[in-house]
């Protein structure tokens, strides 16, 4: 099932109105959206356009994503051609997995506050990219991300999805994490995956 667009454009209008940040943001930045619908298996939400710093990593290894994370920290912390640091209270950060044929490719980012109207200059690998106004479907899961629980949330989101007879981009998907790596109990994490 697709969404009409009036239902997208009320989503709009009432994200224009006024966003508070849900309890999971913790007081910090998200980037905004509206849901749609929900039900017991996920939500859909409508986001605004968004801007992000991003690296690839080459797996998703603990060793990888660390140095990845910590590249885009030192960015935020004067790493980047202006030696200027940026707002980094912020959430959620991403680690975005993308498969065609069999290939994977990983990608981390961090949101980027809206009071940062002109970024530093990256230096590279670190991009900025913008995601544009989507659908993203989420799931909502509290245990310590592990690869097994990822997959394990991954293939339910899916099927639910399927079940629910909506299109969704296959290819790829997305842990939104919402703690710090210290925080073991009472976390909130989500599995994205974008309307087709």
């Amino acid at each position: 099932m697709k969404y009409p667009l009036c239902v997208l454009a009320v989503a709009f209008l009432c994200a224009a109105q006024g966003w508070d940040e849900p309890e999971f943001c913790h007081g910090y930045e998200c980037p905004e959206f509206d849901v749609i619908n929900t039900n017991e298996e996920f939500e859909a939400r409508a986001y605004k356009a968004s801007t992000w710093i991003t690296i690839d990593s080459a797996s998703d290894s603990d060793s990888d994503l660390k140095v990845g994370f910590t590249k885009l920290w030192d960015y935020t912390q004067g790493d980047n051609e202006e030696s200027q640091t940026i707002n980094t209270h912020t959430w959620p950060a991403l680690i975005s997995l993308t498969e065609v044929d069999g290939k994977k490719n990983f990608s981390l980012y961090f949101f980027v506050a809206s009071e940062n109207k002109v970024l530093p200059t990256p230096k590279a690998p670190i991009r900025v990219e913008t995601i544009p106004a989507c659908i993203i479907y989420v799931r909502v899961f509290s245990s310590y991300p592990t690869r097994g629980s990822l997959q394990d949330n991954v293939e339910k989101h899916r099927e639910a999805l399927k079940l629910a007879s909506l299109t969704f981009n296959p290819e790829r998907h997305i842990l939104a994490g919402y703690e710090s790596p210290w925080t073991l109990i009472g976390r909130h994490n989500e599995i994205w995956i974008f309307a087709a």
